[in-house]
């Protein structure tokens, strides 16, 4: 399923990969470390970017708010992920929203180092700009799904990607933590109807449920709802 996975992973957590020892230590000799509150903003809908955040422990989720003030989470972030570089680049506001999900520790550079370390890495600028054309992708195949699939349908696959992503996490995996509401901004639905979907998913075998905690029981009757086969070259 990885051809699965990277359709909806936005990879960024290899945006370093690429770089020799040398110059990963001056990446990382750049960072200032940071503790962001669970409920606070990485960044705002509107606001001026000054720097690029990576993630070292915790989840945060992406989100725009729509003219009624209801969010659509577009991604959750994890361990490892990079975020924040694309108005750096577009050299405008930030069209979306980004908030820790739980207390989080973050690396940040600022814009100023950023730009430096572009000029003097030239394998990294190249990195950060094959990655948003990947990003740009994972956006489209995300609105796909919330435009062309129904709710069941929208569960599972989220349910699947959530779970991949979150086992990035450093401590043991401990099943999809979210609060309804937040999983049904990801979905699209209210958290009523999301309730009863996840009924219907434990009645069927599919999930199980620990107060509001996630794990997947039965990946085979996700697929058969999806009618997907288990192989590595699906995409949508």
């Amino acid at each position: 399923m990885k051809n699965f996975y990277s359709n909806f992973d936005f990879q960024s957590d290899q945006l370093f990969e690429a770089l020799t020892s040398d110059e990963k230590k001056l990446v990382y000799e750049a960072m200032e470390p940071l503790i962001i509150k669970k409920g606070s903003l990485l960044f705002y809908e509107g606001g001026v970017p000054t720097g690029i955040f990576q993630i070292k422990k915790g989840k945060a989720k992406k989100f725009k708010r729509g003219f009624s003030g209801t969010e659509q989470i577009f991604y959750i972030y994890a361990n490892g992920d990079v975020l924040g570089y694309h108005a750096l680049f577009g050299e405008e506001r930030y069209q979306d929203s980004c908030e820790a999900l739980e207390d989080m520790e973050v690396n940040f550079i600022t814009k100023d180092v950023f730009f430096r370390l572009l000029q003097d890495i030239s394998v990294l600028q190249q990195t950060f700009i094959k990655n948003i054309g990947h990003e740009f992708g994972v956006l489209a195949n995300i609105i796909a799904v919330l435009a062309q699939k129904n709710q069941n349908s929208r569960l599972a696959i989220n349910l699947l990607i959530l779970e991949n992503r979150l086992q990035k996490q450093p401590k043991e995996y401990n099943g999809i933590d979210l609060t309804r509401e937040d999983l049904a901004n990801i979905i699209g639905t209210s958290p009523e109807s999301l309730g009863r979907s996840l009924k219907q998913f434990k009645d069927e075998g599919i999930i199980e449920i620990d107060k509001r905690v996630i794990y997947i029981k039965n990946r085979n009757l996700i697929f058969q709802l999806l009618n997907i086969a288990e192989t590595p070259n699906y995409g949508f």
